[in-house]
C-alpha cells in the first residue's frame, strides 16, 4: 500500500493568517521569519485560480470542436489565448516561483498531496517560464484555427488547405522547444511533455522491440488461413439507434451516467474537468456499428481515468490523468484487452443486438469476436486492429521525427505517407482524407503525442499480466459483463493518483517490476497466433 493521503492540509490552518496570493510580496512575518501557513495558504489560492483556468479552457476547447459554430473560431481562440496569458503569468510570475522553492524547502512541513503539488506545479512552470507570454498565446490562436481549417480539409480531401498552417505549427513547436531547453532536440523536448522522460532514443528502442516481432508475425498471419466465418456485422445500421448504443455502452463500461456528457465530434475525444464530469464525443457512421463500438470503448476508458481520480485532487495540479501514454493504457485497455477478448463477446454481442435485432439477433459472439480481431491491413489507424495498429503509430512518428528536425516540409508529408504506409503495410492510401488528413493531433499542436497509443497499448498488456499474476480472473469477470473488480484494481493501482505519481513509477509499484514491452509482444504472439492457427 501506498502512503497517498486525499488530505490537502498538511497541519492546521492558522484562522488569523494572512491569505497571500502570488504576485504579493514573500509570504514571511514582519520580523522577515518565513511563514509556512501562509505559504500553504498562498499554494491553496494558486491552485484555486488555476483550476479555474484551467476548467474554463478546457470545456471551451471540448466545445468548439462538438458544438460551436464556425463562425466563433476565432472568438473562441482568443478567448483561450487571453486564459493562456493569464495561466502563464500567474504560474510564471517571481513571486510564485519563491512561494514553490519555500514549500519545496520545507518538505517536512508538507502533506504527501501538498509535496506533489510543488513538485508539479514547479514542473509546470519550467516547461513555460521561459517561453515570451506573446509566443504561447499566439500558438493558442495558430491551433485554434488550424484545427478549424483541418476540419474542413478532411471533408474537402484537400491537404493544400491545411499544409501551410502544419509548416506553421511546427515551426512555432521547434520555436517553443528552443526556448523550454536550447540544449536540447526540439522533439525530445515535445515527447517529454507527453511522457515524461522519454525521447526519442525511448522510442526508437521500443519501437524497435515491437518491429521484431511485429514484422514477421505479420507475414506470418498473412501467409495462413485467415479466420472464416460469415461476416454479419457489415450492412447499413441506423444511427439514432447507434447513439442508444452508445449510451447502452457507457452503461456496460461501466461510467457513471451522471457524470458524462455524451456529444458527436469529426475525431472521437474525451475530456475529464473534474472527478464528477466527463466529456465523451464520438462519431457514429451509418456503415460501420463496429466503429461507434470500439470509439466508445476506447473513448470510456479515458473517462473512466479521469473519473476515478482521487476527487480531493480536484481542484489541483494533480487532477487528471499522469501522462499520455498512461492515459492511452486505459483507453487501449478497455477498448482492446477488455473488448476485443473472447471473454467478452457475448456481453458485447448481446448489447448490440438489443438496439439491432433485426441485423444482429442471430450474430454470435463467436463472430463477433473474430470479426474484431481479423488482421487486415487499411488506412485507417482508428479502425486498425491490434497487430497492425503500432505500425500506424510508427508511420506518424517518423514523419515527426522528420518534421521536427526540418528534414521535411508539410508538402512532404502525403508522399511520405504513401511510401511508409506501402513499407509498413503494404498498402495504397486512396486520398489524403484517408490518409494524412485522417487525425486531428497535428492541428492541434499534439506533435509528440502519437507514440503514446503504442507505449499505452504495451503498457496495458503488462497491467493485465498482473492482474491475472495477482489471482484476477480476468476472463471471468469479462464473461460476467460487471468490470467492477477491473475498476477497482486500476482505481487503486493508478487512477486515484492522478498526476501525483508519473508513469514509471506507477507502472513500478503497481507491476512490481519496471516497464517491459515484452508483455505487449508475448500478448500479440500469443493472441494471434491462436486465432490464425501458428
Amino acid at each position: 500500500m501506498s502512503d497517498f493521503q486525499p488530505t490537502l492540509t498538511g497541519f492546521d490552518t492558522d484562522p488569523d493568517a494572512t491569505t497571500i496570493l502570488p504576485g504579493t510580496p514573500a509570504a514571511v512575518s514582519p520580523a522577515g521569519v518565513p511563514n509556512p501557513k501562509a505559504d500553504i495558504a498562498a499554494l491553496d489560492e494558486l491552485e484555486r485560480h488555476l483550476y479555474a483556468h484551467r476548467y474554463a479552457a478546457n470545456g471551451m476547447a471540448a466545445y468548439g470542436a462538438t458544438i460551436d459554430p464556425a463562425a466563433a473560431t476565432a472568438d473562441r481562440g482568443e478567448a483561450l489565448a487571453i486564459l493562456q496569458e493569464e495561466d502563464q503569468a500567474l504560474l510564471c510570475s517571481p513571486e510564485t516561483g519563491a512561494l514553490l522553492d519555500r514549500l519545496a524547502a520545507a518538505q517536512a512541513l508538507l502533506s504527501p498531496i501538498q509535496a506533489a503539488q510543488v513538485r508539479i506545479l514547479q514542473r509546470d512552470r519550467a516547461s513555460l517560464v521561459d517561453v515570451p507570454p506573446e509566443v504561447q498565446s499566439a500558438f493558442t490562436r495558430l491551433t485554434t484555427e488550424a484545427d478549424d481549417v483541418w476540419r474542413h480539409a478532411k471533408l474537402a480531401g484537400d491537404w493544400k488547405a491545411f499544409e501551410p498552417y502544419l509548416d506553421r505549427i511546427v515551426e512555432q513547436m521547434r520555436q517553443m522547444a528552443q526556448y523550454r531547453n536550447p540544449s536540447a532536440d526540439a522533439y525530445d523536448v515535445w515527447l517529454d511533455e507527453f511522457e515524461h522522460d522519454t525521447n526519442q532514443a525511448f522510442y526508437d528502442r521500443f519501437f524497435g522491440q515491437v518491429k521484431e516481432v511485429v514484422v514477421p508475425l505479420l507475414a506470418d498471419v498473412r501467409a495462413s488461413r485467415r479466420p472464416a466465418g460469415r461476416n454479419p456485422f457489415q450492412g447499413r445500421f441506423d444511427t439514432s439507434r447507434q447513439w442508444e448504443l452508445a449510451r447502452d455502452l457507457v452503461r456496460l463500461e461501466g461510467l457513471d451516467e451522471r457524470k458524462v456528457f455524451l456529444t458527436s465530434t469529426e475525431h472521437p475525444f474525451s475530456e475529464g474537468l473534474t472527478s464528477n464530469y466527463a466529456i465523451v464525443a464520438a462519431h457514429v457512421r451509418e456503415d460501420d456499428v463496429l466503429s461507434n463500438v470500439f470509439t466508445m470503448l476506447h473513448e470510456g476508458g479515458h473517462a473512466l481515468y479521469e473519473m476515478g481520480v482521487d476527487s480531493a485532487l480536484d481542484r489541483t495540479s494533480l487532477k487528471g490523468g499522469t501522462s499520455s501514454g498512461m492515459h492511452e493504457a486505459q483507453s487501449r485497455f478497455f477498448e482492446n484487452y477488455v473488448g476485443r477478448s473472447l471473454a467478452f463477446a457475448p456481453r458485447l454481442n448481446e448489447v448490440m443486438a438489443r438496439q439491432f435485432r433485426g441485423q444482429l439477433g442471430r450474430a454470435t459472439p463467436n463472430q463477433l469476436y473474430v470479426t474484431v480481431n481479423r488482421v487486415e491491413a487499411q488506412p485507417i489507424r482508428t479502425e486498425a486492429d491490434e497487430l497492425t495498429y503500432p505500425l500506424h503509430v510508427l508511420v506518424r512518428y517518423e514523419i515527426e521525427q522528420l518534421l521536427l528536425s526540418g528534414e521535411a516540409k508539410a508538402a512532404d508529408v502525403p508522399r511520405l505517407w504513401t511510401q511508409k504506409y506501402h513499407d509498413y503495410l503494404g498498402i495504397n492510401v486512396p486520398n489524403d482524407a484517408r490518409g494524412a488528413l485522417q487525425d486531428t493531433h497535428w492541428s492541434g499542436g499534439l506533435i509528440g503525442y502519437f507514440p503514446t497509443y503504442a507505449y499505452g497499448s504495451a503498457i496495458g498488456a503488462q497491467l493485465k499480466a498482473t492482474m491475472v499474476r495477482e489471482g484476477m480472473d480476468f476472463d471471468g469477470v469479462c464473461a460476467s459483463g460487471d468490470l467492477t473488480p477491473i475498476h477497482a484494481w486500476l482505481r487503486d493501482r493508478i487512477w486515484r493518483f492522478g498526476r501525483s505519481r508519473d508513469t514509471s513509477e506507477l507502472i513500478l509499484d503497481a507491476c512490481g517490476e519496471p516497464f517491459s514491452p515484452a508483455y505487449f509482444t508475448d500478448y500479440l504472439t500469443e493472441k494471434f497466433s491462436a486465432l490464425y492457427g501458428l
